[in-house]
């Protein structure tokens, strides 16, 4: 067996040695990243991100994100309880910022570091629309898409550099070079960051029931979203789902979002 090839096999046993399973879905997720490598360089990230944008403090709407935030991180806490996963989070450490900003966005780093930008407010509208958001992006952060990702990105290099010595000097070297990095991204990167982006959106509606705020308001939200967006790629080119698509599969989650809230004693939901 030739240098190249053994190189891809015994990568190969590296993945599958490497995948561990989530609490939160049961499934089993790529890893060879760790979570001691990415939460120390996220919790720097994110202090430099403080420290280069104008951070809100005090307002009514900077208590309502840091409010929002520790609920959602409760309602996580509460499942990961009740699977008998309690230790999953004694490495995370929660801290939610708004940022003033004209970005329609948030977001949460590796380990709990989330980020709101004051833009979307508008289009949160209230407290339940701010815990769609929070429980979104804390949802990735849970769900270790980071990790994945960056595992995933590990994966296509090894795969790459193998078949780029494999054929180097062949009529299909060139070839290789050319439409290997069009096809990982289309094939690969793309479904797998509109996986991700549906993942986050179902443990997200989840943790919202849970911290007792009503999941129907996300199908209201994504609606104002979808509307402010504009006109959006095609959906096999984007890294998120279509808003109809995401729209629709949301609201085939609702009951059973609330279902799983009132396992924890929720029964009335804040709209």
């Amino acid at each position: 067996m030739n240098t190249p090839k053994v190189i891809v096999v015994l990568f190969l046993l590296l993945i599958v040695s490497a995948c561990q399973t989530n609490p939160f879905t049961g499934k089993k997720g790529l890893a060879l990243v760790s979570n001691s490598e990415l939460f120390p360089q996220s919790f720097q990230l994110y202090q430099e991100t403080l420290k280069e944008s104008k951070v809100i403090r005090g307002t009514a709407e900077a208590k309502m994100v840091d409010q929002v935030g520790r609920q959602i991180a409760e309602a996580a806490e509460k499942f990961l309880a009740s699977t008998g996963q309690q230790g999953y989070l004694k490495d995370y450490r929660w801290e939610y910022a708004l940022i003033e900003s004209d970005q329609v966005n948030a977001w949460c780093m590796p380990g709990g570091k989330i980020a709101v930008y004051s833009g979307i407010l508008p289009l949160t509208q209230n407290r339940a629309g701010l815990a769609v958001v929070m429980g979104h992006e804390v949802s990735h952060a849970l769900l270790n898409h980071s990790q994945q990702q960056a595992s995933q990105s590990q994966i296509t290099n090894v795969i790459g550099m193998g078949g780029s010595t494999a054929l180097s000097g062949t009529q299909f070297g060139s070839v290789f070079n050319q439409i290997y990095g069009i096809g990982t991204q289309l094939g690969v990167t793309l479904p797998y960051s509109r996986k991700f982006e549906t993942e986050a959106d179902e443990l997200g509606l989840q943790l919202m029931a849970i911290a007792g705020y009503d999941p129907e308001v996300a199908i209201a939200f994504w609606e104002r979203m979808n509307a402010a967006g504009g006109k959006a790629p095609a959906e096999f080119l984007s890294t998120h789902p279509s808003g109809q698509s995401r729209i629709n599969n949301l609201k085939g989650k609702v009951n059973e979002a609330k279902a799983t809230a009132r396992k924890f004693g929720v029964t009335q939901f804040q709209k």
